[in-house]
This record gives structure tokens, sequence and C-alpha cells, in this order.
């Protein structure tokens, strides 16, 4: 390929990048915490930015300025500058104190505890999903996380297996989550939304499958799906296709692994309560419709790698499989 094309190529592959959307991004901050951080990274930036001019600018001066040219004498060699080498020492000890000032006084500022009236929620990573407990409100729910607006929220964060990080981009740093060992986050969000994130710690088979959405509410939605989640989920109409959804339940493996309330006690898989009123399902993967609720039913480990929830024995049948989709969709 001609040198050329593929300069185009290479340029074109970079712009391609710059198109969006990045719903994962840090530079779109959207809480206090996210913020801090992208006010620190601004003010390295332009440090980084200077130092890099004025290292480019010296080094293209003296490439033109003492160039080899025919006839021109050898340069006559310099031993030792005092006042050149205490500048190149002073100036980067000047730099480093610029940058570590506002480090340490942002790392202090987003390590601290929340307030004491910040909503208190639990995360417990799993492979490979996210379990968030409201102790306060004494309510459980699976990989979509409610938050309300402007109000100070702490995450306790832990894993029940293997090491995992729980990660929101926009509305805070990762913390790692470590069975046995407790870390924490506090932040406010400041804007209403929907935002992505992602276990960021290899896991195993479906790291890349471990999603989780983060869901900023005005202080009255987070207050009326609370008050939706802590009721117990409607029972499904006699003679129903739901109804039959819910004796298949009963009657199979799906009894002993998922929570629904008043229904079962399992504790194994996400709890299944109001699952219905999820935007999606195995841990953020796939839209919560009909068509992929039945696929994963079916078969889950051929949709996400390694999924504990492994095909039913004896296998359903698309009857029953039919009936319990329509169950599952009518717990909002």
């Amino acid at each position: 390929m001609p040198r050329y094309r593929l300069c185009l190529l290479t340029v074109a592959l970079a712009v391609s990048g710059c198109g969006g959307p990045f719903p994962q991004s840090t530079l779109e901050p959207r809480s206090d915490f996210g913020w801090a951080i992208d006010h620190l990274f601004t003010d390295i930036f332009w440090w980084a930015a200077g130092v890099f001019l004025v290292v480019e600018t010296l080094l293209v001066v003296t490439l033109i300025r003492f160039r080899h040219r025919e006839g021109r004498p050898a340069p006559r060699p310099t031993h030792g500058h005092t006042v050149m080498e205490i500048a190149w020492t002073l100036a980067p000890a000047v730099i480093l104190v610029f940058v570590a000032v506002p480090t340490v006084r942002t790392i202090f500022a987003t390590a601290g505890e929340a307030p004491a009236d910040a909503l208190k929620v639990d995360v417990i990573g799993h492979q490979w999903w996210w379990e968030f407990q409201y102790p306060e409100l004494g309510l459980v729910t699976a990989n979509e996380l409610h938050l309300p607006l402007g109000r100070p929220v702490q995450l306790s964060i832990t894993s029940a297996d293997v090491i995992h990080s729980f990660w929101a981009p926009t509305l805070g740093g990762k913390r790692d989550a470590i069975p046995g060992r407790v870390n924490r986050i506090a932040f406010r969000a400041d804007s209403v939304g929907d935002y992505s994130g992602q276990c960021a710690e290899f896991c195993g088979a479906s790291h890349a499958n471990m999603r989780l959405r983060v869901v900023v509410d005005s202080d009255s939605g987070f207050g009326r799906w609370a008050t939706v989640q802590l009721a117990g989920p409607a029972a499904p109409a006699p003679g129903t296709l739901a109804e039959r959804g819910k004796a298949v339940f009963a009657r199979s493996a799906c009894l002993g692994c998922h929570t629904i309330q008043g229904v079962s006690p399992g504790i194994i898989g996400p709890n299944l309560t109001h699952v219905g009123g999820r935007t999606t399902i195995a841990s953020g993967l796939f839209p919560n419709d009909s068509a992929h609720l039945a696929s994963w039913i079916a078969d889950a480990p051929s949709l996400k790698p390694g999924s504990l929830m492994t095909r039913m024995q004896p296998p359903l049948t698309d009857a029953d499989i039919a009936a319990l989709v329509a169950y599952l969709a009518s717990l909002r």
C-alpha cells in the first residue's frame, strides 16, 4: 500500500474514534465526585501540555540551530553549566508540587465518609451480576441501581466470590469489590439520567458481560420507585398465561435460586421480585423484552459464557418458557 494511502487510512481511523456516543466517558461527569476528578485531570493536562510545549520547542530550536552544515567547525564541548543544572532540577520540582497538592487534596475529598443523611447502599459483586441492598429501606434489587438526585450516597462495596471492581464512570471512580472486605465510595449525583457502568477487574469468563446501570431519579421519582419495590408483586389474574407461569416457576429449579417476595426465598441468583420493571436482563447485557427473556431462560450459558444459570433438567417446553416470560414480565 502506498505510504500516502496508509497515512490517510490512519487519519480516518483516528477521526472515526471521535464520533461517539461515549456512554461511559469520564469526561462527562454527573456528580461531585466526577467533577472533582475532571477538574484534577484538566489541571494536570494543562501542566503536561505546557511541559510538552517547552521541551519540544527547545528540541526543535536545538535541531535547527545546531544542525550539521558543510564547512562549519565542530561545536565546542561545554562541561557543566551551573545555572542550567539548577534550573532543570528546580523546575520539575516546582511542577510536581503544583501537581501533587491538588492531587492529594482530591484524594482526601473523594475518599472521605459521606454525610450522616446519605443514602446507604450495599453493593455485592457476584459472578457475573450486581446485587444492591438498601438497608435503611429494607429492599434488594439487582443490576440496576436507583439513586435520588442531589442526595449524598454512600456505596459499601464487597464481593460474594472473587475480586470485582465497581465502576460507573460518569458518577465516580473505581472501587474494588473484595471478598471479606468493604470499600466505600461517596458521591452526590447532579443530573437525572440513566448511566452505564461495568466491572473493571477481570473476574472470569463473563467479566466483559458484568455490566450495570445507575438510574438517577428525581427525589419524588425515587420515592415512588422505592414504594413499588417494597410492595410485593401483584398476583397474576386467574386463568392467564402469567398464572400458569407462576406455577411453572414454583415447580422448577427457579424456586431454589431466585427470590420473589411472597413466593420463593432463593438466594443464589438475582432477586426477581420486580424484574418486569427493569430495563435490562443478564446484568445489563440484553434489553428486558419477551424474546431475550425467553432465550435467557432456555439457555443462559449460550448467551453469557460461564453463567451459573444452567439449562434446566428436564428442559422446559416452549409453552412453559412462554408462561414463565409472561409471569416474570408481570412482576413490576
